[in-house]
């Protein structure tokens, strides 16, 4: 059953996690005017000591159930293999949850999280974090009106030299960015992953993964994850029949640019090369809005608390985006074998 509280207020917020990314929950919700950092749990003791300084005004806990105990809502920001555990104990004391990306580790514990939070009617949204960026949801925009024409396909590149981490591989620790915002613009789920990917510093840990999904619509999408590389770019390209679209996170200004080019074909053709006009058309550089990502989806997981519905990273897409990164797994233990979905 899901704890009532009203609506008016500020909504009281843990964040179970003070570490790189945790922080920057607590950052954000410290500055949220329609929330009330209510407690923070790490197990590190100086990691406690750290944030009862900063944050004078919050319950500092080691204790999980002492933290969810004081708030309305939570926010599970730890390493990926203790999220079943602490959105379950979130949700059955019926405090509304965000879990950080993966929301599980295997599709059987994302699918239980996401089964839990249905049957006890307590929200469990998952920390995808890009589908709440301004350009992502433009993009979104575009090829829902059509502005793009037919989406032929898209590919990304999100490498960067660092952080190599021991216990997860690129695929899955950068894998749900891509493949979350991949999901949310085509509206669909992949029929077939394969991805292959080499270790070069550790072994059996792939630093460098290469993701294909392939959707029913025709649409395919590739992702090129590395923290072996030379360059940081996080850089997303959507090619359609009559624009064509390139989001680069990294630019600090014009970080979306449309361009009018494609190949135009008569309306009778059939296959006289010598029928096809290619088309150069002008660049387009759409304002973004500036807004923090982080600030937009702890903004929309307050108002889920007070009772609206999920629009976007909800439990059951973040059970679909686990089921990706799973058949990827096999295909990567494959040789890059196709997997079906």
């Amino acid at each position: 059953m899901r704890r009532e509280f009203l609506s008016l207020k500020r909504t009281k917020v843990a964040v179970l996690g003070a570490g790189n990314w945790g922080r920057n929950h607590i950052r954000t919700l410290a500055s949220l005017p329609e929330a009330e950092l209510a407690a923070i749990c790490d197990l590190d003791s100086e990691r406690r000591a750290q944030m009862a300084r900063e944050f004078p005004g919050a319950l500092i806990v080691s204790s999980p159930a002492e933290a969810i105990d004081v708030a309305d809502a939570v926010v599970v920001a730890t390493p990926a293999a203790t999220h079943v555990e602490l959105a379950k104990q979130a949700v059955q004391s019926g405090v509304p949850v965000l879990v950080e990306k993966p929301l599980a580790l295997t599709l059987e514990d994302a699918t239980s999280i996401a089964d839990l939070s249905e049957s006890a009617g307590v929200p469990c949204l998952v920390g995808h974090l890009l589908v709440f960026h301004p350009a992502v949801e433009m993009l979104r925009k575009m090829i829902q009106t059509g502005e793009l024409g037919d989406i032929f396909y898209l590919y990304s590149q999100r490498v960067n030299l660092g952080q190599v981490r021991p216990d997860e591989n690129a695929l899955w620790s950068f894998g749900p960015h891509d493949v979350s915002v991949a999901l949310y613009l085509l509206d669909e789920t992949p029929t077939k992953v394969s991805a292959n990917g080499k270790s070069y510093i550790q072994p059996d840990v792939e630093d460098v993964v290469f993701l294909t999904m392939e959707f029913k619509s025709g649409v395919t999408m590739h992702a090129q994850m590395s923290w072996l590389d030379p360059h940081k770019e996080r850089r997303l390209t959507v090619v359609g029949s009559k624009k064509m679209v390139v989001w680069d996170d990294m630019e600090p200004r014009e970080k979306v640019k449309v361009y009018d080019k494609g190949v135009d074909r008569p309306p009778n053709y059939k296959s006289y090369g010598e029928s096809l006009a290619i088309r150069e058309g002008d660049i387009f550089v759409p304002k973004v809005s500036n807004t923090e990502p982080l600030v937009l989806e702890l903004q929309h997981f307050i108002d889920v608390v007070k009772g609206a519905a999920p629009g976007a990273a909800s439990a059951r897409s973040g059970v679909e985006v686990v089921k990706v990164l799973s058949a990827a797994t096999k295909s990567l233990a494959q040789d890059g074998m196709a997997v079906s979905l």
